[in-house]
C-alpha cells in the first residue's frame, strides 16, 4: 500500500478519530503486525502537539503461552504496576487508540473458564477507574492488516497480496479517499440525521423479525436517545470512537426483551469464533442459547456476571451498507458489527441517556442502562429483516423494510 494513503489514514486516526490536543498523552495499543503504520499513528499524534506517546504491543501467541502456563492464582492477580496503569489513566485522561489486526483464530485452545475467572477477579478493581474515565477521555478502535487475519479473508492469495486486500478494504470502509476529513464530516451528519428523525418518533419498543426465525421485541428507556457518528466527551472535545462506523445505536431498558434473535454472522471474540448461534430472551435475559461452534464459550459470555445475560445496545445498519457490501465477512467485530443489524450482551451506554452529563452513573443506571464488564456485539441483520417502532400511544411506524432503512 503506497505511504502517502496510509499517512492519511494515520493522521485521520489522530485527527478525527481521537482528535489529540496539545498537551494531551496518547496511548496505543497494537500487535506486532503493521510497526510502520503504528510509526506514521505516532507522529501524527505528536504534529497534534501530543505532549508524549506511548505504545503497548500485544502477541496473541504470548496471550496463550500465558494462559497455558501461569495459575489461576496468578493469573487474577492485579499486581501494583497494573493497577498504577490504570490509576493514570484515570488521572490524566490520555487519548487512547486500539489498532486490531488479531488472528480470528489466535486464541484457539485457550481455556475459556480460566480465562473468564482471570477477567472476574480483576474487574472489581477496574471498575473503579472506568467508572471515574466514563465519557471523560477520547477514544478510538481502528484496525491494520494481520498476515493471518488477511488469509483468514483471502485464503486462496500468497500472504503479501492477501494483506493488501485486506489493506485496501479497511481504507475503502474508513473512507480514506481524496479527503478523508471532508468525508467523515458529511458521513457523521448524515447518521446524525438519521438518529435525530428516530428519536423524533418517541419509541417505545422495537420489533425485529426475520424468515430466519428472528422474532423479538425490546423496550426502550423514554429518556434513551439514538446516537452515532462523532461523539463528545465531557472535556468537550469531538472524537470518532469508531472506524469504521455505520450504526445508529441505542441503550435500551434492561429487563424488557422477549423473543428469539438469529445470529447471521460470526462473532469473534477473544480469538476464537462463535458460529451459528441464536439466543432467546425472557424478561430481558438471555435464558437459552445454543451455537454449531463454540457454544461452551458463548455460555462463557452470557454467564460472566450478573449483567452479561441482559442487552446494552440496539444498533441499527442498512443490510445495504458499504462494509456488507464489500461481500467480505471481516471475522472483526469492528467491521462485522457496522455490516448489519447487530445487538450487544452486557454494558450499556450512559452517553445514550438525554443530559447524561449532569447525572451520575448510579442515576443513569436506576433509568435502566445495563451494567456489566463485557460489552459483545452480535450480528442479526438479514436481506429480509424488518423493523417496527411501537411509539408512544400504540403508533406503529416501519423503521426497516427488506433489511434497509424504511425512510
Amino acid at each position: 500500500m503506497k505511504k502517502t494513503v496510509l499517512r492519511k489514514y494515520a493522521q485521520l486516526i489522530a485527527r478525527m478519530g481521537v482528535n489529540v490536543q496539545p498537551g494531551q498523552e496518547v496511548f496505543i495499543t497494537a500487535g506486532l503486525d503493521q510497526p510502520e503504520f503504528v510509526k506514521m499513528v505516532v507522529e501524527e499524534c505528536y504534529r497534534c502537539k501530543a505532549k508524549k506517546v506511548v505504545v503497548d504491543w500485544n502477541y496473541q501467541p504470548l496471550t496463550k503461552l500465558h494462559f497455558r502456563y501461569r495459575t489461576q492464582r496468578t493469573l487474577n492477580k492485579m499486581d501494583n504496576y497494573e493497577e498504577a496503569r490504570w490509576a493514570h489513566y484515570a488521572e490524566v485522561l490520555p487519548c487512547r487508540i486500539f489498532l486490531d489486526s488479531d488472528d480470528p483464530d489466535g486464541l484457539n485452545g485457550v481455556n475459556p473458564v480460566k480465562m473468564a475467572k482471570s477477567q472476574q477477579a480483576k474487574y472489581p478493581i477496574i471498575k473503579g477507574y472506568r467508572d471515574q474515565m466514563e465519557n471523560k477521555y477520547q477514544w478510538c478502535i481502528a484496525a491494520v492488516p494481520g498476515e493471518a487475519w488477511a488469509k483468514k479473508l483471502f485464503p486462496g492469495m500468497r500472504a503479501s497480496q492477501a494483506v493488501e486486500k485486506l489493506w485496501q478494504a479497511i481504507l475503502d470502509t474508513c473512507r480514506v479517499w481524496d479527503d478523508p476529513v471532508a468525508e467523515w464530516e458529511k458521513h457523521n451528519k448524515s447518521l446524525q440525521d438519521h438518529c435525530a428523525y428516530l428519536n423524533s418518533l418517541h419509541i417505545e419498543k422495537l420489533h425485529y423479525t426475520a424468515s430466519n426465525g428472528t422474532d423479538f421485541t425490546v423496550g426502550m428507556i423514554p429518556q434513551a436517545r439514538f446516537t452515532g457518528g462523532s461523539e463528545e466527551s465531557l472535556q468537550h472535545i469531538v472524537f470518532n470512537p469508531n472506524m469504521p462506523t455505520e450504526e445508529c445505536f441505542i441503550s435500551p431498558m434492561k429487563g424488557e426483551a422477549e423473543g428469539i434473535v438469529y445470529a447471521t454472522k460470526p462473532l469473534c471474540y477473544q480469538g476464537q469464533l462463535i458460529e451459528g448461534f441464536w439466543i432467546r430472551f425472557h424478561e430481558g435475559k438471555a435464558v437459552e442459547w445454543h451455537a454449531d461452534k463454540n457454544e461452551k464459550l458463548l455460555g462463557e459470555i452470557i454467564n460472566m456476571d450478573e449483567g452479561s445475560a441482559y442487552l446494552g445496545e440496539c444498533a441499527l445498519v442498512p443490510y445495504d451498507s458499504p462494509i456488507n457490501n464489500t461481500g467480505l465477512l471481516f471475522y472483526n467485530t469492528l467491521f462485522d458489527e457496522n455490516a448489519v443489524c447487530h445487538l450487544a450482551l452486557g454494558k450499556g451506554f450512559m452517553d445514550t441517556i438525554e443530559d447524561f452529563q449532569n447525572k451520575t452513573l448510579e442515576e443513569v443506571r436506576a433509568l435502566g442502562v445495563n451494567e456489566s464488564m463485557v460489552h459483545e456485539d452480535f450480528m442479526i441483520g438479514a436481506a429480509d429483516m424488518n423493523i417496527d417502532a411501537i411509539c408512544e400511544g400504540g403508533k406503529v411506524v416501519p423503521i426497516f423494510r427488506g433489511g434497509n432503512w424504511a425512510f
